[in-house]
């Protein structure tokens, strides 16, 4: 995969979405743009693109230690997920290399 695109987030949720919507969901690098995001999906799978929906999760403190100096802050894990919505009549096989 290239720079933009991690990986394509396969839940249940983006799985409805993309069965009935013609949505699919990525994770992505948290410095693209939606620009971007649209030109490296398109050009990976050789579908048009109509929207992009980006959210950036995490980059807050974890307080989750419980140690003998007390409580430990750690820093989350930030990460950036976009939704693509495919032209009609056009979809994109994630299950294709299994």
């Amino acid at each position: 995969m290239n720079t933009i695109i991690k990986k394509p987030l396969i839940t249940e949720k983006a799985t409805a979405a993309s069965e009935t919507r013609n949505r699919f969901t990525f994770s992505v690098a948290k410095s693209a743009n939606k620009i971007e995001i649209k030109k490296a999906v398109e050009k990976m799978y050789n579908v048009h693109i109509t929207k992009v929906h980006t959210m950036t999760y995490g980059g807050g403190k974890s307080s989750v230690k419980h140690t003998n100096k007390g409580i430990v802050t750690q820093p989350n894990n930030p990460w950036k997920k976009a939704i693509v919505t495919v032209a009609d009549g056009e979809t994109i096989d994630l299950f294709n290399n299994i």
